[in-house]
């Protein structure tokens, strides 16, 4: 596949960050900042087998996420279509109030502002875990990255008006939802939750990974979710991210980069 086939150049910022595996870190942030929406929260607990399988939904998302980033155009359009008809089948009624959202109020995956917020979600989550465990990024190169994960939110149906323009604003964006009064978890959201921290003894890996979550998360979120943490998870944190940025230049490519951008870069379908 050469770049014309592409939705983004191979040597673009926003490919190169999201070839990296470490990327994964940050899913399970992305996961609890969506399950803070009491609206998102109610249809993946309506809609899926989340409680049972609580990583399954991470990584169809970020499968669909990188095929788009990595693939063809046709490859990606396909991906987009495929996510855009399970969308077509989320929606129902709120069941708990919150301060912002009465019991009753109806949902839909379609919802132009729930569609922004989980975009936002998982480009804010990218670029926080590579800035932690690769390496920070420009001003300019976060500006281009944005710019490209615009193309994205486009091609999942999030209307142009309703994207910020320019990184600043993108930010902008997310510090005022996590400062805001829309983010507040309902019972449904805490025990959703719970199944991505606390995953089956199965995913005892997982476990472990969970203060990694927490770290990556603001601190705002961590609270409303009534997430615990205090100097002695701070310090495993800060241990766990200088034993990542320490071994990650080392590892081979089959274990530090994400498969789709391997098949990619060696001219195969994602």
């Amino acid at each position: 596949m050469n770049d014309t086939d592409s939705l983004f150049a191979r040597d673009s910022v926003f490919r190169r960050v999201n070839r990296e595996a470490v990327l994964l870190l940050g899913g399970q942030r992305a996961l609890l900042l969506q399950l803070a929406h009491p609206l998102v929260a109610a249809g993946v607990a309506d809609h899926s087998d989340f409680l049972a399988h609580p990583l399954r939904r991470l990584w169809r998302t970020v499968d669909t996420m990188l095929r788009i980033v990595h693939g063809d155009r046709a490859t990606a359009e396909a991906a987009a279509r495929a996510l855009d008809a399970v969308h077509a089948r989320v929606h129902g009624a709120l069941k708990e109030a919150t301060p912002m959202f009465p019991a009753g109020t109806p949902y839909r995956a379609h919802d132009p502002a729930l569609l922004l917020w989980v975009h936002a979600t998982l480009v804010d989550s990218a670029l926080v875990a590579y800035e932690a465990f690769v390496r920070p990024l420009a001003a300019g190169e976060r500006e281009r990255f944005h710019t490209d994960s615009r193309v994205v939110a486009r091609l999942l149906g999030v209307p142009e008006d309703l994207l910020p323009q320019s990184y600043p604003a993108f930010a902008g964006y997310v510090d005022e939802m996590i400062a805001g009064q829309v983010l507040q978890p309902t019972p449904t959201a805490r025990r959703l939750a719970d199944a991505v921290l606390k995953p089956s003894l199965a995913l005892l890996p997982l476990r472990a990974a969970s203060v990694v979550t927490l770290g990556l998360l603001p601190p705002a979120v961590r609270a409303r979710f009534g997430l615990h943490w205090d100097w002695t998870r701070e310090r495993a944190f800060a241990v766990a991210r200088s034993a990542v940025r320490a071994v990650l230049p080392v590892l081979p490519d089959v274990l530090r980069t994400m498969p789709q951008a391997r098949r990619a870069e060696r001219g195969r379908d994602c």
